[in-house]
């Protein structure tokens, strides 16, 4: 699964908002080992014949289960069923059906066998029930909003440019809400899925369609085949009125399932898929296992996307249209991560939640693997740091990779498990090395397969391959938490010919890390490079010259997953930039010179970066330079305008434009005037606020030309900048409506800022309410588990701030009943605690 923060961190206006809670903990958890279940009963095949009712949202099920006691004879069986209205159980002999005693508690199904069996016996039950997943109310995570298994989208069809579909979520232990099963990953199974739907639809399910069977009643039904085991949390079920984009590798169907309006550039989002298949399977040396590989997009999914064997279901944010593709496809990683996942997590498959990292670190690590494969070491690198980033931000950083306590079981699908568990591979990958780690890769698939398997099983391969114990890397970095936090300073002692470097490990908890570091010493122009090891509070490594070096650079590869102060100078930062090379040395190297904007060497040095060799340090250093600086502002100048006419990547050419708006120079007027119909919406958009800022009259009438016809991202933001600042009411229907027939999602969210203040400008109160009702609208469709994030922004400052202006327009003219009672109108949406001082 891909987890997506849907708005748990907000970017507004340039600035970082956490929304904040107040909670008690609960540590009680901490004392309980979550073991991995036992195994009384093994799943060996499943048949579900499946059909749904759309008005109740409800599914009939009927479904048998093949089983064998996994040792021990047994005479009952317990399986997962949640919520659900259970109208049989019995034994299947042959033909014959004998009824079996049960109980039920609405969440387990207890089945007293009509005898004992041995181990390794099959037997097979059937059980014909109702599913109501609308009226289970299960638990979600950061990584999964909602959990009740089988979802549908607009069933009766009564929301307007909204498709009816029905999807399936397995993880955690999901499937149980429409499939009795015994819900547990070390569980594997093969099955088969007959699903009775609507003949106007399609279907996809885990496996091959064997056939399709046209009903009296206008129904189909689809026979899906999966004949190879995984784990129930991988079964899925997909319906809707999708166009079937088709593709192959090696003679397997590869397929893409998107609205159909999206058809046309279905292979513009999706279309590496076969170039990523035929990569992973080289690196693992494992040629893609399964019959197909099949992607589905679904609306309001609670995720960013999952793993279903053959049958991967994305979040529809994945569909972008052709203008938004011109910037790059921003669901590319996600297509990747998931991919990865058919080799690890549903080829091998962690055999319990404690051990999520053989799945999802795994899968994390994909993005960096395909990015460097694919467009080179600086993407890898870049996608690298971002992970490490996104760990070290996080409030997980005690908790363990592997982790055999937690309070739920949703829990572990945190920062620790996808960023800090993807780091750690790829510090895995440079200490052993290319060739050692994907040997071990392969071993440990090939060892696993179709089977469930824990981290102490990865190690064993990892050893096999290396002959090296790594007791101690996998006790400090899978089954320990935390991670460095180190100062470097620097000692010259010219006299002697010697730099001593001083690494100070200052870990709150007291804890000592191993570290393998490499260090290179740049001295007259040529690079020696160390191998050393920090195994101490404080390490000090020296190093003779016969010329002071111009740059120590500690861990070179840029590898290890640590906080550093690393005390260079500006000098040493220069020198790193032109010549250590790797994208992070680049990076360190223009933050450090961001801070010191006043040194002509940093200048300098931000000037020469603008034209870096990859696009991301391009953008970076844009965004970092202080025009308020009078040199900067003059040497970056002609830089930026080549890069905003004349740069082959979108985004930098946007940023360049976005910057030059600052000079506000009417010599740039007509530049901004030709980007606006540039194809790319963030060229467009922020050619559309630069002009605004030079002509406000032209930038007006563009704005509501371009307002008539589809925009999003960057674009639809400026659009409704400039409408905002005019305080346009006729443009109502395009500010207020656009907003309403946005998705649910991050651009909607998004766009609240600029809505808000659109409200809070415009006098109309029937178009004031109107607003008004679509934010709180958009409000309580958020899922549950993020509305404490988000409700504080939405309630406390958007609602707020358009009542805090309505109610001072009130007090103006106090004689208007028609403002107080717009007033009390925006009161009645808000919570009691958000209605003081009005």
């Amino acid at each position: 699964m891909k987890k997506l923060l849907f708005v748990l961190v907000i970017v507004l206006s340039g600035k970082l908002m956490l929304a904040q809670t107040e909670t008690t903990e609960d540590t009680s958890w901490k004392q309980v080992y979550r073991e991995t279940a036992t195994k009384v009963n093994d799943l060996v095949h499943t048949k579900l014949e499946a059909k749904f009712d759309y008005d109740k949202a409800y599914m009939f099920g009927k479904v048998w289960i093949t089983l064998k006691p996994h040792f021990y004879s047994t005479d009952s069986l317990e399986l997962d069923a949640k919520g659900m209205d259970i109208h049989e159980v019995a034994l299947v002999k042959g033909t014959l059906k004998k009824k079996l005693k049960y109980k039920y508690d609405g969440w387990k199904l207890f089945i007293t066998l009509d005898k004992s069996y041995k181990g390794g016996e099959p037997y097979t039950v059937y059980i014909d029930y109702t599913a109501k997943p609308n009226e289970v109310e299960v638990k979600g995570s950061a990584a999964i909003s909602d959990a009740k298994g089988l979802y549908f989208i607009n069933p009766k069809g009564d929301i307007k440019d909204k498709p009816t579909q029905i999807w399936t979520q397995g993880e955690t232990e999901a499937t149980s809400v429409w499939c009795p099963t015994i819900d547990n990953p070390s569980q594997k199974t093969t099955d088969e899925i007959y699903m009775t739907v609507p003949a106007k639809y399609v279907t996809l399910s885990n496996g091959k369609l064997m056939s399709q069977k046209k009903n009296a009643d206008g129904t189909r039904t689809d026979y899906w085949k999966m004949d190879l085991p995984h784990s129930p949390y991988l079964f899925f079920m997909g319906v809707g009125d999708y166009a079937v984009i088709k593709d192959s590798w090696k003679g397997k169907e590869v397929n893409y399932y998107v609205e159909k309006e999206y058809a046309p550039v279905a292979k513009k989002i999706f279309g590496l898929t076969p170039e990523m298949i035929s990569f992973f399977s080289k690196i693992t040396g494992v040629d893609y296992p399964w019959v197909k590989y099949s992607q589905i997009t679904g609306q309001d999914y609670v995720s960013g996307a999952m793993e279903n064997t053959t049958a991967t279901l994305h979040s529809s944010m994945a569909q972008q249209d052709a203008r938004e593709l011109v910037d790059g496809n921003i669901w590319e990683s996600v297509i990747a991560h998931e991919l990865f996942h058919q080799w690890f997590g549903d080829y091998v498959t962690t055999e319990s939640w404690s051990n999520i990292t053989l799945n999802e670190s795994f899968a994390d690590y994909s993005e960096t693997l395909w990015d460097e494969y694919k467009y080179g070491k600086d993407a890898g690198d870049a996608t690298n740091f971002q992970g490490m980033q996104g760990y070290l931000g996080s409030p997980s950083a005690n908790k363990d990779l592997v982790r055999f306590h937690y309070h739920d079981k949703e829990d572990v699908f945190d920062a620790v498990s996808y960023s800090k568990g993807g780091r750690i591979l790829n510090m895995l990958r440079n200490f052993v090395g290319d060739s050692a780690f994907f040997k071990s890769l392969n071993l440990y698939l090939t060892t696993n397969k179709f089977k469930s398997a824990e981290a102490h099983n990865l190690r064993l391969a990892f050893e096999e391959i290396t002959g090296r114990d790594l007791n101690w890397f996998f006790n400090q970095w899978y089954y320990g938490s935390g991670h460095p936090n180190v100062e470097i300073n620097y000692i010259y002692d010219d006299t002697k010919g010697e730099v001593k470097v001083v690494l100070n490990q200052n870990q709150k908890s007291g804890k000592i890390f191993q570290l393998p570091l490499k260090i290179d010493v740049y001295e007259g122009g040529k690079k020696k490079s160390y191998q050393v090891w920090a195994k101490n509070a404080t390490d000090t490594f020296t190093f003779s010259y016969k010329t002071r070096p111009d740059l120590v650079n500690v861990d070179a590869d840029k590898i290890t997953l640590w906080n550093k102060k690393d005390n260079k100078t500006l000098d040493n930062y220069v020198y790193q930039y032109k010549y250590a090379g790797n994208y992070l040395d680049r990076r360190e190297a223009i933050d450090f010179a961001a801070t010191k904007q006043n040194d002509p060497k940093a200048v300098e040095l931000l000037v020469q970066a603008l034209n870096d060799k990859y696009y991301g340090l391009q953008n970076l250093v844009i965004g970092k330079l202080n025009l308020k600086n009078d040199n900067v502002k003059k040497d970056a100048e002609p830089v930026l305008f080549s890069l905003a006419k004349n740069d082959k990547k979108s985004t930098v050419r946007a940023n360049a434009i976005e910057k030059l708006g600052e000079y506000e120079n009417k010599e740039y007027a007509s530049l901004f005037k030709n980007a606006i119909h540039d194809s790319s919406y963030s060229i467009a958009g922020n050619a559309l606020t630069a002009l605004g800022k030079l002509d406000p009259e032209t930038s007006l009438t563009l704005a509501r030309e371009l307002a008539k016809k589809p925009a999003k991202g960057v674009l639809q933001n400026a659009i409704m900048t400039e409408i905002v600042k005019s305080g346009d009411e006729s443009m109502a229907e395009e500010v207020i409506g656009g907003f309403a027939k946005m998705p649910l999602g991050q651009n909607k969210f998004q766009a609240l800022g600029g809505l808000s203040s659109y409200i809070s400008a415009i006098k109309n109160s029937e178009m004031v309410k109107w607003g008004v009702d679509e934010i709180v609208k958009f409000r309580d469709e958020i899922p549950e588990a993020y509305r404490s994030q988000t409700d504080p922004y939405i309630n406390g400052m958007i609602l707020k701030g358009i009542l805090a202006a309505k109610d001072k327009e009130a007090k103006e003219f106090s004689s208007n009943t028609m403002l107080r009672e717009m007033v009390d109108y925006i009161k009645s949406k808000l919570p009691e605690s958000d209605k003081k001082g009005f």
